[in-house]
């Protein structure tokens, strides 16, 4: 009897050691880079109906850089009961799979985490029944000089005006929870910003501001349908003062927050985020920390052990992406074998 059972275990084992190698060897970008088998069973309009975070890619590109990935792990940090949507201009409409063969550590990091779900951008299925539809079907996209961050714009609103939930730039890491449901974000005094705003779904301002956008558009003139047309409607329905200390503006049917709330380091002092701090700012008064990677265009990065306050803010809201992708990368430079990603539980 013992011997039989010895056998039929030497059976299975061997059968469970030849199905885990054929998952290795003919299926490798399932080990490495699928969407966990339970996110492939639930359906997209169930998710979206979360009130979720939304971030977007309106480029090709597959692989976020690690800031990307950063601002996605501490969202779903902050907000673990919400959906963490990445939408993406370059994954197959059909399917949230990458391409066969490829291998993205950061795509394979942030697939991992529960609630992040990546999803195509198709732009002219998602504004469809948004007036900005008849603008998309006639504008031609190839003669215009911005058109990556325009069509961002159009995305954002498109997206927030059907689904709600909040809309961030993929340079913005989370701190804690914004405590507002409808909202516009101060970049500075009387001017919003629209890398960060929230509203409910259809949401009348937000239908204005398509409107809008079409009505004035212009694209030649920068933020023209971005942070200008924030600022202009903004203006339409809300009596603008200076802010007075750390205090919110109430406005009929939104809030204006402070520009402590995102823009505690203004544009201006970009590089501090990158440098080293006798003492570094606690952020009490801070949701979330925009890092204006659009100024970066000489590439800093984050790097291991030279304590800037970028580096401290990625161990503290990513420690997946700063484990993996600074430390990890850094380990491979090296010559050294690189961790494997655990999940997020």
């Amino acid at each position: 009897m013992l011997k039989e059972f010895q056998i039929s275990l030497s059976v299975f084992l061997l059968l469970f050691a030849c199905g885990f190698l054929y998952e290795m060897t003919l299926k490798p970008r399932c080990f490495f880079s699928c969407i966990p088998t339970y996110k492939t069973m639930m359906k997209p309009e169930n998710i979206l109906r979360r009130r979720s975070i939304v971030f977007l890619e309106t480029t090709d590109r597959l692989e976020p850089s690690p800031l990307v990935s950063c601002a996605v792990e501490s969202a779903a940090r902050i907000y673990p009961e919400r959906s963490i949507i990445f939408l993406m201009k370059g994954l197959d409409n059909n399917s949230t799979y990458l391409p066969l063969n490829a291998t993205y550590p950061s795509f394979s990091l942030l697939s991992a985490i529960r609630n992040v779900f990546f999803f195509p951008l198709d732009m002219e299925t998602l504004l469809q029944e948004t007036p900005l539809f008849s603008w998309y079907t006639q504008i031609n996209s190839s003669a215009e000089k911005s058109w990556i961050h325009i069509s961002s714009d159009a995305c954002r609103l498109a997206f927030i005006w059907k689904y709600g939930g909040i809309y961030m730039d993929t340079d913005i890491i989370s701190i804690r929870p914004i405590p507002e449901d409808n909202f516009l974000a101060a970049q500075a005094s009387k001017f919003s910003s629209n890398g960060v705003f929230g509203f409910h779904h259809h949401h009348p301002f937000i239908w204005d501001c398509m409107e809008n956008f079409i009505e004035h558009y212009n694209g030649n003139i920068w933020g023209n349908q971005g942070p200008e047309l924030m600022t202009r409607m903004l203006r339409l329905s809300c009596n603008l003062t200076d802010f007075q200390k750390i205090k919110d503006l109430k406005c009929p049917n939104l809030s204006f927050l402070h520009p402590q709330r995102f823009y505690p380091i203004s544009y201006k002092e970009w590089t501090r985020y990158y440098e080293v701090w006798d003492v570094e700012p606690s952020f009490n008064d801070s949701y979330a920390l925009h890092l204006w990677n659009y100024m970066n265009q000489d590439k800093k990065a984050v790097i291991s052990g030279s304590n800037t306050l970028a580096e401290n803010l990625y161990q503290k809201y990513c420690p997946i992406t700063y484990k993996n992708l600074i430390q990890g990368k850094e380990r491979m430079d090296k010559g050294e074998p690189k961790d494997t990603i655990p999940p997020t539980k």
